[in-house]
């Protein structure tokens, strides 16, 4: 089971596997109390344990190891290249060396480990490690919110390997138009978007920026006067006048294109590349009715809904319907759920 533990939800996705095919078994979306976590941090764990409580209610499994992911601004990641034919202990022993250089906390105050990647491309008698590192506190926090629902953690990873991981299945859907490709996934959360670039499924760049679907809440808010409970509820219920769709619906798309569009010029300013072959959108705002045509007219990019799901199997339990509406918000917890079928 993963659990993607949010600014604004908790969600939980369970998966199956038989033979090579992948089921999805049952998932849960639960809102969080406001401000209960603020910035990638848990502020109040009282009521996000709770939530997570509440939502292994909803789901009705019997499982209860799960998967969870840090925010990647709480884990410091390095890459380094280490020689070739070292044994485990040998390899410890040199990542918490090269770990000290680039950790500015004490090693005793962090959680690290470590994957060799593969073999060095630059020296073949070199092997490429990625590290990473974060804060304990930050870890402990998530595990103790977990804890007071009664799960057990069996994996801490970072949510943009999770995305990374997710969108391994979301590959095969894309128009070939390159053998390098170069795919720009937009997580549009509540309070942030996280932007995350692959090239042939490998990160080469990731990047935040404050602008999420509040920002829409609380347009609607202003325009409206409601407070700030109705109009989120009116924002994902309807039932607001006419003139919500030309007059605060479509200035926030138009926003959030451009806010897309500048997400790309930092790319392109900041690396070697100048140009992506598909935009995937996910989170909860990449729902909104046309806003892929609007992102596609302004950054002249093909552009899609990531839908980790579409070839999975579906259990009985699921609505394909509100699957269809739910899955781009659920890549993370997906991402994380992968992890137990991992070789």
């Amino acid at each position: 089971m993963g659990v993607d533990i949010s600014t604004s939800a908790i969600k939980m996705v369970e998966l199956s596997e038989a033979g090579k095919h992948l089921t999805i078994e049952r998932y849960v979306i639960v809102p969080l109390p406001k401000d209960s976590v603020s910035d990638g941090n848990i502020v109040n764990l009282e009521l996000v344990g709770d939530a997570v409580k509440s939502a292994w209610r909803m789901l009705g499994t019997r499982v209860k190891s799960v998967a969870l992911a840090l925010p990647a601004a709480a884990v410091i990641t390095k890459k380094i290249t280490v020689p070739a034919g070292q044994t485990e202990n040998e390899l410890e022993m040199q990542v918490e060396t090269e770990a000290n250089q680039y950790i500015p906390f004490a090693l005793d105050e962090v959680n690290l480990d470590f994957q060799v990647l593969g073999p060095s491309l630059a020296t073949p008698d070199e092997v490429e490690v990625l590290i990473a590192a974060s804060r304990k506190e930050k870890v402990e926090d998530r595990v103790a919110a977990l804890e007071a629902a009664g799960l057990k953690t069996l994996v801490m990873d970072v949510e943009s390997f999770a995305t990374q991981a997710a969108y391994e299945l979301i590959e095969r859907q894309l128009p070939k138009t390159s053998a390098d490709q170069v795919v720009a996934i937009v997580d549009i959360g509540a309070a942030m978007m996280h932007i995350n670039v692959l090239r042939n499924g490998q990160q080469i760049y990731s990047r935040e920026q404050a602008f999420g679907g509040n920002q829409l809440t609380q347009d609607i808010q202003r325009k409206f006067s409601l407070s700030a409970e109705e109009a989120e509820a009116a924002k994902r219920n309807g039932g607001l006048p006419d003139n919500y769709e030309p007059e605060v619906l479509q200035p926030f798309m138009d926003s959030l294109a451009m806010e897309i569009s500048r997400a790309l010029q930092f790319f392109f300013t900041s690396t070697q590349y100048n140009a992506v072959d598909h935009i995937l959108l996910a989170g909860g705002c990449s729902v909104i009715a046309g806003l892929d045509d609007v992102v596609a007219s302004r950054t002249q990019v093909s552009t899609m809904i990531a839908n980790p799901f579409l070839n999975m199997t579906q259990s009985s339990r699921i609505k394909t319907r509100q699957l269809l509406l739910d899955a781009p918000s659920l890549l993370i917890a997906c991402g994380l759920a992968l992890r137990r079928f991992d070789p």
